[in-house]
């Protein structure tokens, strides 16, 4: 099996030979003479195995793991040293090396581990995607019998087989994501991909090469030509979270690749044709919106869908609540959370301003212990002030984050959308820890 190496050396011989070497396996291969320099090239491109020397000036290999590790995604490593140092090996190994050879190595036995070690990658990646596809298709389910989920169902079930693009409104945390997923899934395109993109996250100045993908130097740093968002949807459903905070200049842009069905890379010249459904999302509605344009909303809504609030299916609350504690007791080995009848009926009656976004962050808190709610609570949110339901909230919010990521602040950070150190400043005013030692 081949694939795109970083090659880490800083002898000069040995880095030739070692890139020579890969070459001759059919490998596609970048050097450097410093690992500072193969970390920085990281930030502009994506090999699928780094083999470095342990010992160099500056980095060393093992703090070269470490960096790499750090980051996230799956890049093997495999480290190479001529001192035979078994504690440096016993190091590496913890540390999240793949391997670990001594010089002088057996050039057929350095490929075979290499081949090796690229297979276990796909494996995984592989593993990942079904894993991922079943979980998506588990959290597709619309549940609850109240009047507005069985509507939401009816409207979903009408709409999904319809080969048209679809937006999709409704308050902060209804659940516009997954009734978008629910629509992919009883779609035509079930089989392919569906690819989410936060449009209040994408920064404009890489809004062309993101959204359209760029071609191999169409910039400095653009070493390989990149598909963008569109062209990673081909036979499946784009989806277009919170496409109100496009900016304007933006809207134009998607509204001509839309219209046409087609792409143009960023230094390209011919377009690209895509076959894909869109579906976006909305908290707002986009025709009262000033800075929207009206074309791109007539584009968005070849059919509508409105998602129901918390206090529109009440009723509901609690069996999606069991749902998602019952989710994240069995993720971790606990046993079904008992909900008895008094608690559901709190949960009834309790204001939940996050909506259904709420109900799932408490809910799994509230299985591992970490906030559990009693039905004699003293002060439902209806008495608190907004500032302290905000708080309320958001401590359970990033609870569950921290759960789902086992404690990791770092990937926490990342899939909450804050900076690292603002989430370890919200975790010690709430009182929370996490297991990498940030209160």
């Amino acid at each position: 099996m081949t694939g795109h190496l970083f090659v880490v050396e800083d002898d000069a011989d040995h880095l030739a030979a070692l890139c020579d070497l890969m070459q001759a396996a059919g490998h596609r291969v970048q050097g450097f003479a410093s690992a500072d320099a193969a970390l920085a090239a990281l930030t502009t491109s994506a090999p699928d195995l780094m083999l470095s020397d342990l010992r160099m000036p500056g980095m060393d290999g093992l703090d070269l793991l470490r960096a790499v590790k750090a980051r996230p995604g799956d890049l093997p490593v495999i480290l190479l040293t001529g001192h035979g140092d078994v504690g440096h090996a016993v190091q590496a190994i913890r540390a999240g090396a793949e391997d670990f050879l001594e010089k002088p190595y057996d050039a057929a036995h350095l490929v075979a581990v290499i081949a090796r070690t690229l297979a276990a990658r796909a494996t995984r990646a592989e593993v990942g995607r079904l894993q991922q596809v079943l979980a998506e298709r588990a959290e597709v389910t619309i549940l609850g019998q109240s009047r507005a989920m069985k509507a939401l169902r009816a409207r979903i079930a009408a709409l999904a087989p319809l080969d048209v693009d679809v937006l999709i409104t409704g308050e902060t945390g209804t659940g516009k994501e997954l009734a978008a997923r629910a629509l992919h899934a009883g779609s035509m395109r079930a089989d392919g991909p569906f690819v989410a993109v936060n449009c209040a996250a994408l920064p404009e100045a890489m809004f062309e090469t993101l959204m359209f993908g760029h071609a191999a130097g169409a910039f400095p740093g653009a070493g390989e030509a990149r598909p963008g968002k569109l062209e990673a949807a081909q036979g499946g459903t784009l989806m277009l979270d919170e496409v109100e905070a496009m900016p304007p200049p933006l809207q134009a842009k998607l509204l001509r690749a839309l219209q046409e069905r087609a792409v143009e890379r960023l230094g390209e010249h011919g377009l690209r044709p895509v076959d894909l459904r869109v579906i976006a999302t909305s908290k707002t509605d986009l025709r009262l919106e000033g800075a929207f344009r009206p074309d791109l909303y007539y584009r968005l809504a070849g059919a509508e869908l409105a998602t129901p609030t918390a206090r529109e299916a009440a009723e509901d609350v609690p069996l999606i609540f069991a749902h998602y504690a019952t989710l994240a007791a069995r993720r971790y080995g606990r046993g079904d959370p008992d909900l008895p009848w008094p608690l559901q009926q709190h949960l009834k009656r309790r204001n939940w301003p996050g909506n259904m976004r709420e109900v799932r962050a408490a809910a799994e808190a509230h299985a591992l212990g970490l906030a559990p709610l009693r039905a004699d609570d003293a002060a439902p949110l209806t008495e608190a002030s907004l500032a302290e339901r905000v708080a309320g909230f958001e401590a359970r919010e990033i609870a569950a984050v921290l759960d789902r990521h086992r404690g990791n602040t770092l990937r926490a950070a990342e899939t909450l959308g804050l900076p690292r150190r603002t989430l370890n400043d919200k975790m010690r005013r709430y009182g929370l820890t996490s297991s990498d030692g940030d209160q």
